[in-house]
């Protein structure tokens, strides 16, 4: 995270999710931009955050259409662990060697 020593305020978050099952991997991530206003009511300072918070933040803006961040966050998760089963199945789907 990037924030401000002055008043403690966010300013970037960046973010990865990645779904594993230990042999194949899918990630995906990004950065939040983030407009720190210390006069809000629900404005938390750096020193205050805590993980819960920030990933928070995160899913919220990960929202499509009616999606409440929890759904958000299930839909990326889903996303991830569908790429990494399709990994799964195409290496099943192929073998290596030679017929000798």
């Amino acid at each position: 995270m990037t924030h401000k020593d002055s008043d403690g305020g966010v300013s970037l978050v960046y973010w990865s999710l990645t779904a594993t099952d230990g042999t194949y991997s899918a990630q995906e991530g990004g950065k939040l931009r983030c407009t720190a206003d210390p006069s809000a009511s629900d404005y938390i300072a750096y020193a205050d955050l805590t993980e819960a918070d920030v990933l928070g933040w995160v899913y919220s803006s990960l929202i499509v259409d009616d999606e409440t961040a929890a759904e958000a966050k299930a839909r990326k998760e889903a996303e991830r662990t569908a790429k990494v089963q399709g990994q799964i199945d195409r290496a099943a789907a192929n073998s290596n060697g030679v017929p000798w």
